[in-house]
Order: structure tokens, then sequence, then C-alpha cells
């Protein structure tokens, strides 16, 4: 069974619906290390991993959209 090594990052809750989101990075055996991406919603789970290409090409991508959609006077 593959080894991996986990370090928590951050976690939060989205708005408006309160999923529950947390980013680790893993460590894998073979030698390379991935972003997890684990959402809560209800009883449900969504987890995927993704390389540091993908990770910054949707980073960029949401603060792109956070910009665009930023609202006067909303606290951070």
């Amino acid at each position: 069974m593959a080894t991996e090594e986990i370090t928590k990052l951050e976690k939060f809750a989205a708005t408006p619906f309160r999923q529950d989101i947390e980013l680790q990075h893993v460590d894998h055996e073979a030698g390379f290390s991935t972003l997890r991406t684990r959402i809560r919603e209800a009883k449900r789970f969504t987890i995927f991993d993704i390389d540091a290409h993908t990770a910054e090409h949707w980073g960029r991508a949401l603060l792109e959209w956070a910009e665009a959609h930023k609202v006067e006077g909303a606290s951070k």
C-alpha cells in the first residue's frame, strides 16, 4: 500500500452555502507532491489532487474572478 505524508494547509467554510473546504499538501511515496482539495457538503465529500501547474492556473482564475466581482465595503 502506498504511503503519503499529508500536511494540513488551510481549512475554511465557503459562503453562501457553507461547504467545508480543506487544503492539504501531499507528498507521495513515488516522489512527487500534490495539493489535495477536500470539499464537504453535508455528508458528501469531493476529494481531488492537483499538480503545481494546475494549482497555479486555478489560483489565477480564482483571483481574476474575485477581483472582477468585488463588492464595495465587503469584509474579507
